[in-house]
């Protein structure tokens, strides 16, 4: 079997666990929405892979439909790009239960997220597998099968991810040197050099992990509540400031125009302006670009049956795609 591409395939999935903040979409909305504009884009809310964490039906739905609607909100197009649920394609699950048998453990046991979670339990002097499930631990074939049945040719990632589209070229050549023939594609990662580092509320990386995000949608109460609580030095409001040491200075020029940037920078260095000024100042531009996204999303969040319907219609495209790859595997494999 071979495939005829017009364009190359990007995919990328993203999990449901939490709201969307800042550094998500500098870090990672921003550029995949710039790749689907060069690239056929297929990408999915990976609500089976959030299951390893969320056990809360309620919450888990909610979240789901965040995700979907601040995708929507700041730009995805569907018409575009094969955006849907990956549990609304069943056939990413039959072919992560074929691509299984052809991965050895010895190759889960090396993925990271199994080998820190190990590493916490022996540091505790636990069992080495206590509260590790099976979706944890063969969460790489799951990812396998996500990328795999769609032929994407690249993978956008952060460098902690790259080791799951290695494991889906290793599958992927397992299984296409078993049957002789170029079933699967194999993948590149894609690793987003240029893509934005967003300092959070205390000046280490924005994430949920440290607690230190702020929200792409919240309201512009809550936006100015959290922006007051950035963390800085000591400085007087006097003293001049050095602009590349702080980080209200770096969230400042990723929504403020170059005139804007230039005189910010100039007031900054000069002195005279206090840290409450300043953060007031990136409330003002933070707020001018956001408010737009959030009206947005807003607007889509109040309208689920919508929202469900774009994401039936992405199912429905996406499992045309993903028959044609299974359907080939099947045959080869001799069960179609």
């Amino acid at each position: 079997m071979c495939y005829i591409f017009t364009m190359k395939t990007v995919l990328t999935g993203v999990k449901p666990t939490g709201s969307l903040h800042i550094g998500n979409y500098f870090g990672a909305i921003k550029p995949a929405l710039t790749l689907a504009e060069k690239y056929e884009a297929r990408y999915f809310i990976a609500d089976y892979h959030a299951l390893n964490t969320m056990k809360d039906a309620a919450e888990l739905k909610n979240a789901i439909r965040g995700i979907a609607a601040g995708w929507l909100a700041v730009g995805l197009d569907p018409e575009k790009v094969v955006f849907y649920r990956q549990s609304a394609v069943p056939e990413i699950f039959e072919l992560a239960t074929i691509l299984a048998a052809f991965t050895a453990k010895g190759l889960l046991n090396r993925a990271h997220a199994y080998k820190a979670a190990v590493q916490r339990n022996v540091e505790h002097g636990d069992d080495e597998d206590a509260g590790v499930n099976m979706g944890l631990f063969t969460y790489p074939i799951l990812m396998a099968a996500d990328i795999l049945l769609f032929n994407a040719d690249v993978v956008p990632v952060g460098r902690d991810q790259v080791q799951h589209v290695e494991i889906a070229q290793d599958i992927a050549k397992a299984v296409n040197f078993n049957y002789k023939k170029n079933l699967l594609k194999i993948p590149e990662a894609l690793t987003l050099e240029n893509s934005e580092v967003v300092p959070g509320l205390d000046g280490r990386k924005m994430s949920k992990s440290y607690d230190n995000t702020i929200p792409l949608f919240s309201s512009g109460a809550a936006l100015r509540k959290q922006i007051m609580r950035i963390v800085t030095n000591s400085q007087g409001v006097d003293e001049p400031k050095n602009p590349g040491d702080s980080q209200i200075f770096t969230l400042y020029c990723l929504f403020a125009s170059e005139t804007e940037r230039l005189e910010m920078d100039k007031r900054y260095r000069a002195g005279g302006m206090g840290w409450g000024e300043a953060k007031e100042e990136l409330f003002r531009v933070m707020n001018r670009e956001l408010s737009p996204l959030r009206e947005r999303f807003n607007a889509f969040i109040s309208e689920p049956d919508h929202m469900d319907a774009i994401l039936r219609d992405g199912a429905e495209k996406a499992r045309a795609i993903a028959s044609r790859t299974l359907a080939g595997l099947r045959s080869a494999a001799g069960i179609g």
